[in-house]
C-alpha cells in the first residue's frame, strides 16, 4: 500500500489479512478476545450473543463474555461456542468494580471490546480506568464505553500502555470532542486525525465513508449500505474488530480490514434481504462470503 495521508482502502490492500491459514494451528493461535458489556435493564444480551458469534466469524480462537451476574441466564441460552466471565453487579443489576474478578476474566485475553449493552452503571468509569491504566492489550471501545469516557478525562486513553480504538458515530464523537455534529462535519477527516494524534488512539469514524486514523494517516472505507442503518450493526463491526485483533496487530489496516469486511458483507445481506428488511445479524451470515471474495485476491 502506498503510504499516501488520505487514502482508500481495496480488497488487494487486506488480502493478507483473510489469507489460508497454516493446517498445523489451534484455537490460541487466532486468541482470546473478551468482550465486556451488558446490564439487566438494557438487556444487551442478544446484542452481546451477537458480538461474539461474529467475533468468531471474523476469526479468533475464543470468545470470553465478561458481564454482570444478573445478566447470565437470559444470555446462555444464545450461545453455544462461547465462555461466560459473570461479574458482581450492584443492587441495579449493573457490573461492580471487583478488582480480583476483573484480573480472572482477562487472564490470556489478547484483544478486548468493551461497552456494548453495558449501560450507565455507577462504576463504569471505575472499571474501564482500571483496564486502560493496568492492560497493555489492544482494547476496543464502542456504545457506552465511549459513553462512559465522555465523562473522564480522556487524559488516561493518552497516557495509557494499550492500543486503543475507538469507534464512534457522529454523536459519540460529539460528546469525545465537545465539537458541534455540524461543526465536524464542515472538516470530519481533519478533526478525526487530530484527535487520534492528540490522545494516541486509532479513530474509526462511522459514517457513509468509514474514516479510520491513528493521527498520521488516514484511510477510507467506501463499503456499505443503507441496509445497515439499523440497530446492532454498530455492535457487528465491534465484534469483527475485536475478532481480528485475536490474531493480527493492532493496526490501522487491521482496523481498516475489519470496518471493510462489515461494509462488504452488508452489502451482500443488502443484496439477499433489501434495504428495508435487513437487519444487523444479517451481516453476520455473510462474512463468510465476504471473506472468500477478498481471498481472491489472494492469488
Amino acid at each position: 500500500m502506498e503510504k499516501n495521508l488520505v487514502y482508500e482502502v481495496k480488497e488487494n490492500d487486506i488480502k493478507e489479512i483473510f489469507k489460508p491459514r497454516e493446517s498445523d494451528t489451534h484455537k490460541g493461535t487466532y486468541g482470546y478476545v473478551g468482550i465486556i458489556g451488558g446490564c439487566l435493564k438494557y438487556i444487551g444480551a442478544t446484542k452481546l450473543a451477537t458480538m461474539s458469534s461474529t467475533a468468531l466469524r471474523a476469526g479468533c480462537g475464543v470468545v470470553k463474555l465478561i458481564i454482570p451476574r444478573s445478566v447470565t441466564k437470559y444470555i446462555c441460552p444464545q450461545i453455544l461456542e462461547q465462555t461466560i466471565e459473570p461479574i458482581d453487579n450492584d443492587e441495579e443489576d449493573y457490573m461492580k468494580f471487583n478488582k480480583g474478578q476483573i484480573e480472572e476474566a482477562l487472564k490470556k485475553i489478547k484483544a478486548l471490546a468493551i461497552g456494548m449493552g453495558w449501560g450507565q452503571g455507577k462504576d463504569n468509569e471505575k472499571i474501564l480506568k482500571y483496564i486502560l491504566e493496568n492492560y497493555k492489550i489492544p482494547i476496543v471501545i464502542d456504545a457506552d464505553g465511549l459513553n462512559t469516557l465522555s465523562k473522564m478525562n480522556l487524559e488516561i486513553i493518552k497516557n495509557s500502555n494499550a492500543q486503543i480504538i475507538l469507534t464512534p458515530h457522529l454523536k459519540e464523537f460529539e460528546r469525545l470532542t465537545k465539537l458541534d455534529i455540524e461543526k465536524i462535519k464542515q472538516n470530519p477527516i481533519q478533526i478525526a486525525k487530530d484527535f487520534a494524534n492528540k490522545y494516541n488512539v486509532i479513530l474509526l469514524l462511522k459514517g457513509s465513508t468509514t474514516i479510520i486514523t491513528d493521527g498520521t494517516e488516514v484511510y477510507l472505507v467506501k463499503r456499505g449500505c443503507p441496509g445497515m442503518a439499523t440497530a446492532g450493526s454498530g455492535d457487528v463491526l465491534s465484534g469483527i474488530l475485536v475478532g481480528l485483533l485475536g490474531y493480527n496487530e493492532p493496526n490501522i489496516l487491521t482496523i481498516s480490514a475489519g470496518a471493510y469486511l462489515a461494509g462488504m458483507a452488508g452489502e451482500m445481506a443488502q443484496e439477499k434481504y433489501t434495504d428495508i428488511s435487513m437487519k444487523s445479524s444479517d451481516t453476520i451470515e455473510f462474512i463468510p462470503e465476504a471473506i472468500k471474495e477478498i481471498r481472491t485476491y489472494c492469488s
